[in-house]
């Protein structure tokens, strides 16, 4: 742990985890049984469900000639969803959720096997039930599993994690300002002063990140400061060691799904 992650509680962050620990995750898949596919996902209390249709005809004349699927993305937060007991007035539609629909397609369509679905359309779903920090990130995490419920080819897995600059004071010097890098923050430190960066990486079948051109996607959400150039390799590097961690979690989920779920499934009816 370098010095800089840790702050004046004993390096613990206000959680109790350190800088670079993540939240517990749970995650449940196929709970929507009107889907083609579906997941529900936990990261803290932040509490988000995806659900997937298709692929199916495209009504849309423009891509009835397309050799490849279309991907429509609605993201959208449900009005009780913010921890601090404000209620969102417009739960879809509003420029945020228009934002966060687009960037979600973005990286939706970066997995999927869009040739396999000419002149088809895929739907994706997403509700952000309880907010309580990167609430994007564990939306695209819950995304990735739905399609995967769905049984939709993917090239690999997209992740999502969040790293959050926190400036405080510094105790040897109040005119200075150390900062701290911590991943996965919740809302109270997306909240403080500082910046907030969601990176969505495309995890590789070598159960490493790519880091190449077509490996990482960047999606950076401001939380009200600058971030100066000199820092963001840092930032990147203990990032992409969340996206890899989560990975881990998520792979690890999903296997423990079809051994429960479809491997007894298939062997009884292969017997009958």
């Amino acid at each position: 742990m370098e010095p800089d992650q840790e702050n004046d509680q004993g390096g613990l962050r206000v959680d109790g985890r350190r800088a670079l620990e993540l939240r517990q995750i749970r995650m449940r898949m196929g709970v929507f049984g009107q889907a083609d596919g579906s997941a529900y996902i936990e990261h803290g209390n932040t509490k988000v469900l995806a659900a997937v249709y298709g692929p199916r005809q495209s009504r849309s004349s423009a891509s009835r000639n397309s050799t490849k699927a279309i991907i429509n993305c609605q993201y959208s937060m449900a009005v009780f969803s913010f921890t601090s007991g404000e209620r969102k007035r417009r739960p879809r539609g509003d420029w945020k959720s228009q934002e966060r629909s687009a960037q979600l397609r973005h990286a939706m369509e970066a997995i999927i096997h869009l040739e396999l679905y000419p002149r088809s359309q895929i739907d994706v779903f997403v509700e952000v039930l309880q907010v309580d920090g990167s609430d994007y990130c564990a939306s695209v995490n819950a995304a990735t599993l739905a399609l995967i419920d769905a049984g939709i080819p993917i090239k690999n897995y997209a992740i999502g994690c969040s790293i959050t600059l926190v400036n405080k004071p510094s105790v040897e010097d109040e005119d200075k300002m150390l900062t701290t890098g911590v991943l996965d923050a919740n809302y109270v430190e997306e909240c403080s002063p500082g910046v907030t960066l969601s990176v969505v990486a495309l995890a590789g079948t070598n159960n490493d990140i790519e880091v190449d051109e077509n490996g990482l996607i960047v999606v950076a959400h401001g939380a009200g400061q600058r971030l100066h150039l000199s820092r963001l390799e840092t930032l990147k590097q203990r990032v992409l060691q969340g996206c890899q961690d989560i990975k881990n979690i998520l792979d690890h989920g999903v296997r423990h799904h079809l051994t429960a779920n479809l491997l007894p499934s298939f062997l009884h009816n292969s017997l009958d």
